[in-house]
């Protein structure tokens, strides 16, 4: 088979092309009476759809069906979306950045710059420093984590974690509360080899616990996919080890090849959620495959997702090797967000240590975090913990109610049992922090 490769693409000539052909984004609120259509048609270069299924991601917008064409020189996408509700997108400001991220000013920041946007990896973004965690998972381990960066003085005004396959991938913000700067290499310096002692002190075989302050922008979701997948946390032993995951909801996911056009087939089928799309496309493209066709559909309570895709290099995937591969890397991908059991949303006066006092609790009473969110909104802190007890069990609602009044006392809490394959929605948080929960009327409740 012919070799298709990328070319060269030469920035100048590209902003060029941008300028002579721009993409054209249409939003229609016509054509399907329970839905909003996104119409993208654009010059195709590698990672557009990503770029796209990431914007519409961050929008909280459900993608309901899709259907993607870039084989050739242009790029043409329609998306089936609603909010949240399962309504139609109207507000006038959202269809305005809509047109904007996804249209010719989306090449620059001038148009979407005052959009709040997940992201993390600077060194030192004002006053808040952005820390990366890998390592291997075990009950208390975000507890001792929290401890030590209350111990330096360092407030969690952000941060995300997962876990998956006995792993722990984190990315905080923290802010200082010292007279000293956030970045002092000799602060620094001490909070890593904390962190490092921590993480290494759980590690076994050849797997290696690492903290990092990352350098340049990223998207905090995309980072966590690469962190883990850089970590192979796909490579489980043979079974799922989450006891999060019950082997009933195990995505089916199969890999032809199309004979006629020179492709391989993807085709997954599982238990439909939000951000799903995203989660796939995002590890397809950073295992350096090129999606040129796909068909995306939601038959509630399941979803159906086909991609044609080949390799960067042009070659499909023609051993049993590579296919085994893909399918336990996407498979990875739809696990790490699932989260099943009981969820505790709490609401307080963002302090220093409160990350600390909450995870202690947590550790106190057998509980150990499968998957948490911490944001900030103004002077509030809101934060989500999918919990479970230390043999990954689901926790028992008497246990949980016990738990809630403990902790109510100086914070408003709500449990919640979380039903198989959710992902929850992201509450809006200050400008450049958004966590990937939805804390319902939990923070009007914390201002009464």
């Amino acid at each position: 088979m012919a070799r298709v490769c990328w070319p060269y693409f030469d920035p100048e000539y590209e902003n060029f092309s941008n300028r002579m052909n721009p993409p054209r984004v249409s939003v229609d609120n016509t054509s399907c009476h329970d839905c909003t259509l996104i119409k993208v048609d654009s010059v195709n270069k590698p990672g557009i759809l990503l770029e796209v299924v990431q914007i519409l991601t961050d929008l909280d917008f459900i993608i309901t069906k899709a259907y993607i064409s870039s084989d050739g020189g242009w790029f043409m996408d329609v998306f089936h979306v609603t909010d949240q509700q399962g309504k139609k997108i109207t507000d006038s400001k959202t269809i305005d950045f809509v047109e904007k991220a996804l249209g010719p000013k989306g090449q620059s920041t001038e148009g979407v710059k005052n959009w709040p946007s997940k992201r993390v990896g600077v060194h030192s973004v004002g006053d808040h420093t952005s820390i990366e965690l890998i390592g291997r998972d075990r009950p208390g381990l975000l507890s001792e984590i929290s401890a030590v960066l209350a111990s330096l003085h360092f407030n969690v005004v952000a941060a995300e974690v997962w876990t998956h396959n006995r792993r722990i991938a984190c990315v905080l913000y923290v802010s200082d509360t010292t007279t000293q700067a956030v970045d002092h290499p000799n602060r620094l310096c001490l909070m890593e080899e904390q962190l490092n002692n921590i993480l290494r002190g759980c590690e076994e075989g050849d797997k290696v616990a690492r903290t990092n302050f990352s350098m340049g922008f990223t998207h905090m979701d995309r980072r966590l996919h690469q962190m883990l997948f850089a970590d192979r946390d796909y490579e489980g032993s043979g079974a799922t080890t989450d006891a999060d995951y019950s082997s009933s909801s195990r995505p089916k996911i199969t890999i032809e090849r199309c004979e006629e056009k020179g492709y391989s087939v993807v085709s997954v089928r599982c238990k439909d959620r939000a951000k799903l799309m995203f989660d796939i496309v995002c590890t397809l493209t950073d295992m350096q495959y090129v999606v040129f066709h796909a068909t995306i559909s939601s038959d509630a309570p399941y979803a159906s997702q086909e991609y044609f895709i080949r390799h960067m290099d042009g070659c499909t995937l023609d051993t049993e090797g590579e296919k085994e591969r893909v399918i336990k890397c996407i498979e990875a991908a739809i696990q790490r967000r699932v989260s099943e059991g009981v969820s505790l949303e709490l609401c307080a006066k963002d302090r220093v240590g409160l990350l600390s006092e909450v995870t202690r609790i947590l550790r106190e009473n057998g509980l150990t975090v499968c998957r948490a969110g911490i944001s900030t909104r103004g002077e509030q802190a809101l934060n989500v913990f999918y919990v479970r007890d230390a043999s990954g069990n689901p926790v028992d609602m008497k246990t949980m109610e016990a738990l809630r009044k403990e902790i109510g006392k100086t914070m408003v809490v709500e449990v919640k049992r979380v039903p198989g394959n959710s992902s929850i929605a992201p509450a809006e948080t200050r400008g450049w922090a958004k966590t990937s929960f939805f804390f319902g009327n939990l923070f009007e409740k914390f201002l009464a």
